[in-house]
């Protein structure tokens, strides 16, 4: 009867712990989410503000990137665009290294345009443009 009883008091002692430990990982789960939510609700904050920022971070970084193998234009930001579908654009010797997800930048004023290799961190070509007269 003793042992019943000793048997029953650590049963009741381990849920009591259970209890305790189950309470403390909730309270960590629901702290972690307040802080995630915080987190992201902060970053959408900004970015209804401003809609355009992460275009510009992304370019910023990419210019950064590019401007360490070559130098680039400091008066003007380039319009950049990826290489969509490389097969399209073989006839053009431009785009004849070209594969998926490469950069184009394109620097209107000097009349530049720059083929960059996202993947291998390579300039692969470096061209002329010809941009007609818009204001006509």
């Amino acid at each position: 009867m003793f042992g019943l009883i000793k048997i029953i008091k650590s049963l009741n002692k381990t849920r009591e712990y259970a209890k305790q430990h189950i309470l403390v990982i909730l309270v960590t789960v629901a702290a972690v989410a307040f802080g995630l939510a915080y987190y992201f609700y902060s970053e959408y904050s900004v970015l209804k503000q401003d809609p355009n920022k992460l275009a510009q971070e992304e370019t910023a970084k990419l210019i950064a990137k590019v401007g360490k193998l070559i130098v680039l234009p400091e008066d003007e930001t380039p319009t950049v665009a990826t290489v969509a579908d490389p097969e399209k654009l073989q006839s053009q010797p431009f785009f004849a290294k070209a594969k998926k997800g490469d950069k184009v930048l394109i620097y209107a004023n000097v009349k530049k345009a720059i083929l960059y290799d996202v993947e291998n961190n390579m300039i692969l070509e470096v061209a002329p443009i010809n941009i007609g007269n818009v204001n006509k």
